[in-house]
């Protein structure tokens, strides 16, 4: 393991330039050789998009496969890249909700999807006024990579937590504006604990609703992430508030919201979205079905 981990960080260390030459390699191979996934892609894609022709369906598959071999040599690249080149890689807009926050004495929870590339918010703890920066992630089963990709989410002085401990540690952590919490939060959960869902991409979707019992309990700033791929190599990052339509949060509001902005998001540029993944195969198990949205 420790010799293969140390082929892959030289190999992160080449040029960005010269990756997407490997991710051209990967892309004939996913798209034309192997068909990883195709069925579920396509599958995912139609039911997503009923009003699209077999043509456009076609051409968004096969634009979401080179954009996903350009994610996975990104990713590659994350175990060297320096702050200073992600900040000329993304870049991010409207910071001013980070100040915002800040001002009011509240903490921040990020909200984003599965939008390429989004292993590339990190460097975002560099710039902003507070001082600790928590990615939550999900543990890998294997020790050793779980400590190497871990390592990447505590770069540039971030503190990853793992999802099952985030939650509490939010409760238990000061509110002062000086803490932000970067939620993936189109995280499919696991059967087990599926309870509420909506319509999310003309699909019944079950949806990871942690986040949620933030929003009726403490006075938390919301902020959804508009990860957008400017071209190959370079991304934009909007920040949008998300506020109640009340005084305060009512219960799933801010999950329907999130869900809300991630789908038109999705609209503007499909095939940046991660369509590989099987978010749908729970819908049997919704309990609580949301009409609203």
């Amino acid at each position: 393991m420790n010799f293969l981990f140390k082929i892959i960080l030289l190999f992160s260390r080449l040029p960005l330039q010269v990756l997407y030459l490997f991710s051209d390699v990967i892309f004939f191979l996913m798209y034309h050789l192997v068909g990883y996934r195709k069925k579920v892609v396509t599958e995912n894609l139609k039911k997503s998009f009923p009003e699209k022709s077999v043509v456009e369906i076609s051409t968004i598959r096969k634009s979401f496969y080179r954009n996903f071999s350009d994610y996975i040599l990104e990713t590659f690249k994350s175990f060297t890249i320096s702050s200073t080149e992600l900040r000329v890689r993304v870049q991010h807009i409207n910071q001013d909700v980070f100040k915002d926050a800040k001002a009011e004495n509240k903490n921040v929870i990020l909200l984003a999807g599965h939008i390429f590339n989004w292993e590339w918010f990190n460097a975002l703890a560099t710039i902003i006024p507070q001082e600790n920066c928590f990615p939550v992630y999900r543990k890998v089963q294997n020790s050793f990579w779980e400590e190497k990709i871990k390592g990447i989410r505590n770069s540039f002085g971030n503190q990853a937590l793992e999802a099952k401990e985030v939650i509490r540690h939010i409760f238990r952590n000061r509110n002062d504006g000086n803490s932000v919490y970067m939620f993936i939060a189109d995280q499919t959960p696991h059967v087990s604990e599926v309870t509420y869902g909506l319509n999310f991409l003309n699909q019944k979707t079950p949806a990871f609703v942690g986040y949620d019992k933030l929003s009726t309990r403490m006075d938390l700033a919301f902020v959804f992430c508009e990860m957008k791929k400017v071209k190959r190599g370079y991304y934009q990052i909007n920040y949008y508030r998300i506020y109640p339509d009340g005084e305060k949060f009512v219960e799933h509001e801010v999950v329907r919201k999130f869900h809300k902005m991630l789908e038109n998001t999705i609209n503007k540029r499909p095939d940046n979205y991660l369509w590989s993944h099987r978010r749908w195969k729970y819908q049997h198990a919704i309990k609580v079905m949301e009409t609203g949205i």
